[in-house]
């Protein structure tokens, strides 16, 4: 027995040979340490992959064109009638401004393409700027086809904003002007719809109405980090012109913000799961090796004993972590890219770029880190259990909880239960620090499905009420394509279609027995100071008081002059409940005052919504009426709505059942939060077989003796899904409320992303009925992880669960 001690232990470790080989052999032995650890390095990775992905690269197009562009960090409208071009130039020097271009003139104009008319189809109002050439030292335009207007009956076009059919060498219409489009652009500080030379702009504001032209600085800020250094800057160039000449600004954090819209909303969400991933990594890897640890506590002992230093044991155990986690990593970052692709595709269509990849470095860096994090979680204990002395560690055993277990049997034995039941509630008490860990990752099990019920019924609360047409039972489009007409083919022209008139409508409507309430809805793009390419106005009329719309502050609308308006309509334009804002044209303007912020995900967040009355002065040129009918009480919505299309079908209208809001993003986001969720369940799952493998094996003789003495495989089970139902049932009532507490932090972050403000209805969705439900999730967990374990227990014979050491 000298020999190990001696020279032959030193020639069977001599260095890297024989390490690799324990290595190998303990993680081929421990099948499900190793399988555990690769799926919670493969979630972890795959989560933070996606979630610094979406960050990095739903900003890094933007910064970069805006970089390159030399963007405007604030964009101001000046009224031409107010102020002088000497004026406004001198703004270039106002405190906080570093460079500045301008002044341009610009008119709103509405441009028809020559050739194509869509039915029911009114162009909107494009804000049009008069600029000699592309460069500058401030919003340097990108051309992306053809060249600049150099003459007038010329026009260039950013590549966002072309009227339908437009394209290079596509002729334009408006009041009697004819123009040529010579090229297409593209601005990251979308300052302008389309850019004409100066003389040409002067001929278009006379056509328009005659008015003085409205003016356009471009300012690039010493400081534009935040909303707030922005607003200053404004404000000391509005101080520097005569008062009542800023009739409008738009800073770059919001078209920044209107870029990143889809992209954003799934950041704050995947990084909670990306976090939850990450701290499930750290608990179970340690649960793992920890156990890894215990378990092969003689194996050790006699590892030293042939001549391994401490450092070359630790070393053995952290490499048998790292080869699983290694592997976890390289599917986390693969199946991380796989969920970013349809996100990045989006990413790439909004800014026309060819990038739909996750950047390689967070490929690499996130890996990197997690692969560090497993080292340093197994390195800890397995360092600590080899610089035990090697006689030590050769005469310790298995933990059995000794004393300690027998006498918190003997107190729960005395509860009037089931004796397998009694010996299953016992168990955890007698092992603190394994249950604790059971605990814990059941816990965060409990958390994921707690949040992502939340998540997904909010996800479905805001598609509604995000939409504030969706009011009546029954929706009527004046516009329809004939019963039975084809699509058109690639290259042929739509069939012509003509609206039905509205009054006919309205009278059939009426006319309807079940008809309860009507109401009818206009749209059109009007122009708003400061803001590129107008806004969406819905124009009301009729009854709107049977439909409910869900708001962030203030009220609905309800006199001539009054409007509402989401949340990022008001941020961009700057004003708040209460205030006015002017809708303009063709030299038309009327003020409607804002009464409420409404709850609206539709048309960027850029929609006014106000009475037919308070736009009527502008005679505004309107798409096809809409009309939303509530029935009778009583009446069959499915019934009313064919019996009404089969009074406005003649009329070339078209009638059905009002259907809820569909969203691509949000069916994205459901998807992900369902395969996250699944995912960091079954890791949980994973984390308490560990447990419960490394339990029962401990206890094996203590199995023997139970069977010896009578008890069933069933009573097996019994007691072992009864040792992991209690943890699971206190991790659940501890994993509720933080569930909940962390849908009701991600739930409004996700709002500012995508620059609106989620209404309080919508983030309160946790009845008591669903708590209680949520509250089992715990034992669900647990027992599911237990169930092959237990499944084993009971199959393990007699005679060798009492020869097991």
């Amino acid at each position: 027995m000298s020999a190990p001690s001696g020279g032959s232990a030193r020639r069977f470790v001599p260095r890297g040979g024989a390490l690799g080989r324990v290595v190998r052999a303990g993680v081929g032995r421990r099948r499900t340490q190793t399988a555990v650890m690769v799926l919670t390095t493969l979630l972890s990775v795959a989560s933070a992959v996606l979630a610094v992905g979406l960050l990095v690269a739903s900003s890094a197009p933007f910064d970069r064109a805006f970089a390159q562009q030399r963007g405007a960090h604030l964009t101001v409208r000046f009224d031409g009638a107010a102020v002088t071009a000497e004026q406004l130039a001198a703004t270039a020097h106002a405190r906080g401004v570093a460079t500045a271009s301008g002044p341009f003139a610009v008119a709103s104009v509405r441009l028809r393409t020559d050739g194509v008319a869509l039915p029911g189809f009114e162009p909107p109002p494009l804000t049009v700027a008069g600029r000699a050439s592309a460069d500058g030292p401030v919003d340097a335009v990108s051309l992306i086809e053809g060249r600049w207007a150099t003459a007038p009956g010329e026009i260039v076009l950013e590549r966002g904003s072309r009227p339908p059919g437009a394209d290079t060498g596509s002729r334009l219409t408006t009041g009697g002007v004819t123009l040529t489009v010579v090229g297409i652009a593209g601005t990251a500080g979308q300052s302008a719809d389309a850019w004409v030379v100066p003389a040409q702009l002067t001929a278009l504001t006379a056509r328009t109405g005659g008015r003085p032209p409205a003016f356009q600085m471009l300012y690039r800020l010493t400081a534009a980090g935040t909303r707030a250094e922005v607003a200053a800057a404004g404000r000391t160039i509005t101080a520097a012109v005569p008062a009542g000449a800023v009739v409008g600004s738009r800073s770059y954090l919001d078209v920044r913000e209107s870029s990143e819209k889809n992209t954003a909303a799934f950041v704050p969400f995947v990084t909670a799961f990306a976090l939850l991933g990450l701290g499930m990594s750290v608990l179970v890897i340690g649960i793992v090796v920890s156990g890894a640890v215990s378990a092969a506590t003689r194996r050790i002992g006699i590892l030293k004993s042939l001549g391994l230093t401490p450092y070359q044991v630790g070393r053995a155990y952290v490499a048998q972590a790292l080869i699983p986690g290694f592997v976890g990593a390289v599917l986390g970052v693969a199946l991380g890219n796989l969920l970013a692709v349809p996100l990045m595709a989006e990413v790439a269509e909004t800014y026309g770029t060819t990038e739909t990849l996750i950047p390689l470095w967070v490929d690499l860096a996130v890996p990197a880190g997690a692969l560090a994090l497993v080292a340093l979680t197994a390195f800890g204990p397995a360092l600590r259990a080899a610089r035990l002395p090697t006689a030590t560690v050769l005469r310790l055993g298995p933990a059995t909880g000794g004393g300690r277990g027998l006498r918190i049997r003997g107190l729960i034995g005395r509860l009037p239960l089931p004796r397998p039941v009694t010996l299953g509630l016992a168990a955890p008490l007698a092992r603190p620090a394994r249950a604790a860990s059971t605990a814990a990752a059941v816990t965060f099990g409990a958390l994921a499905v707690t949040f992502a019920v939340g998540l997904g019924s909010t996800l479905v609360a805001v598609r509604t009420d995000g939409d504030p047409d969706r009011g009546g039972d029954v929706t009527v489009h004046t516009l329809a394509r004939p019963h039975g007409a084809p699509d058109a083919g690639p290259g042929e022209a739509p069939m012509p279609m003509k609206p039905a008139d509205p009054a006919a409508v309205a009278e059939a409507i009426a006319r309807l027995p079940g008809t309860a309430s009507v109401y009818r809805t206009a749209e059109t793009q009007l122009e708003v100071a400061g803001l590129k390419g107008g806004a969406t106005v819905v124009a009301y009329e009729g009854d709107t008081a049977d439909s409910t719309r869900t708001m962030v502050s203030g009220r609905w609308f309800a006199a001539p002059g009054e409007a509402v308006a989401p949340t990022r309509f008001l941020r961009t334009t700057g004003t708040r409940v209460g205030e006015s804002v002017a809708l303009s044209d063709q030299g038309r303007t009327v003020r409607v005052r804002i009464v409420g912020e409404v709850f609206d995900l539709g048309d960027d967040g850029m929609t006014v919504r106000t009475a037919a009355a308070s736009v009527a002065a502008l005679n505004p040129r309107s798409m096809p009426s809409d009309f939303a009918v509530t029935v009778t009480a009583g009446t069959d919505a499915a019934e009313y709505a064919e019996r009404l299309d089969a009074a406005v079908s003649p009329l070339g209208a078209e009638a059905a059942v009002t259907e809820a809001g569909k969203s691509s993003v949000i069916r994205a986001m459901q998807a992900l939060v369902v395969m996250l969720t699944l995912m960091l369940v079954v890791v949980a799952c994973l984390g308490v077989l560990n447990t419960v493998v490394l339990d029962t094996r401990d206890r094996v003789r203590d199995l023997g003796v139970f069977k010896a003495l009578g008890m069933t495989p069933r009573q097996t089970v019994a007691q072992v899904l009864t040792s992991v139902g209690a943890i699971g049932l206190v991790a659940g009532a501890v994993g509720v409320p933080l569930g909940v507490a962390l849908h009701g932090w991600v739930m409004p972050a996700m709002g500012r992303a995508v620059g609106t403000t989620i209404p309080p209805a919508d983030i309160d969705v946790y009845g008591t009925p669903l708590l209680v439900l949520l509250a089992t999730a715990g034992v669900v967990i647990a027992t599911a992880g237990a169930l092959l374990p237990a499944g084993w227990a009971a199959r393990t014979a007699t005679a060798r669960a009492l020869r097991a050491e």
